[in-house]
């Protein structure tokens, strides 16, 4: 039997892109033959969208998902993987740019045995300067600092297994990160071209201000990918290396004083050591209070440190007979 398809769309004032968008996906996921649903998350819109949402969910294989008001992507996204039945889940925006004949090809990576296929949008149909360019640099520095390297860490398109969403906990903005969060857990990504359309109706909601949040949770992956099990490493190696270049400062000046004579007062350099030793043992004290609360969290709930590539069921206990003497 093959796998059930749940299609996720967040919609946030799209009312002109709906109806055309929605024709094309039902056509697209029929004319693959898969058993599919589709679920619209409303993230909190005010251009009608709302009663055209309703109007859609007249087909049963529909669902439509209110939020209270607009939480953003990443919630809308969360909140259409909690309604989501499907063993695949397939993500694409509302606004008509991401091409519903794509979703056969990424579900053709799936099957192939990856955990997770994103799209790369290509050719790129986005002004140059307010959108691609910052794109670039953004996928750039992204796949530089988690190691999971692609060139189109913003495109909304991807097919993920069930098993790897129900791991997934996103927060603030990172369904961008997606991928990242994706490949510290092991998971199997592929990146395939998929056609990216120009945008005919509506007005799009990203621009340059997204830059500095982006670079704010970019700093939060780095964290809790590399050492959210070990924050002793990285407030440790900033504590120790403060605190070291305190005590050879304030060693430095001591000689001058007590061997040289040196005058002490007036040199800002005697509050500079201070300063940085301080600064280092707090360092080092909150890097000890983060291995509590890593602990706690783990320890508390049961949760894993690792995760297995593909869960494995215990063969039943055989009672064998004691071998003859």
């Amino acid at each position: 039997m093959k796998a059930v398809v749940s299609a996720v769309l967040p919609v946030y004032n799209e009312a002109p892109n709906l109806e055309p968008l929605h024709r094309e996906l039902i056509a697209e996921l029929e004319r693959l033959g898969r058993p599919f649903e589709i679920v619209y998350v409303n993230d909190g819109s005010t251009d009608g969208s709302t009663e055209l949402l309703e109007d859609l969910a007249a087909d049963p294989r529909v669902k439509v998902v209110h939020l209270a008001r607009n939480y953003g992507q990443t919630a809308a996204l969360v909140a259409g993987f909690d309604h989501a039945v499907g063993d695949v889940i397939v993500t694409l925006d509302a606004d008509g740019q991401n091409d519903p004949a794509a979703i056969g090809p990424l579900l053709a990576e799936i099957d192939r045995g990856f955990d997770l296929a994103v799209g790369w949008r290509w050719p790129r149909q986005d002004p140059f300067w307010t959108r691609r360019l910052p794109s670039i640099v953004a996928n750039w520095l992204i796949g530089r600092i988690t190691g999971v390297r692609l060139h189109d860490y913003g495109c909304t398109l991807k097919a993920i297994r069930r098993e790897l969403v129900a791991e997934l906990r996103l927060y603030g903005e990172m369904h961008r990160f997606i991928p990242a969060l994706a490949g510290e857990m092991g998971a199997r990504i592929s990146e395939i071209r998929v056609r990216h359309r120009p945008r005919i109706r509506g007005r799009s909601k990203y621009g340059l201000s997204r830059v500095w949040k982006v670079l704010l949770d970019l700093a939060a992956v780095k964290f809790l990918t590399g050492y959210a099990t070990r924050p002793i490493q990285v407030f440790g190696s900033v504590g120790l290396a403060c605190a070291g270049t305190g005590l050879a400062v304030t060693g430095f000046l001591g000689f001058q004083r007590l061997v040289l004579g040196a005058p002490l007062a007036n040199r800002p350099l005697v509050l500079l050591g201070i300063l940085l030793t301080v600064v280092g043992i707090q360092f080092v004290t909150l890097g000890l209070l983060g291995e509590l609360l890593v602990r706690t969290y783990h320890e508390s709930q049961g949760k894993p440190i690792y995760r297995l590539r593909q869960p494995r069921v215990s063969p039943p206990f055989v009672d064998l007979p004691n071998p003859p003497r």
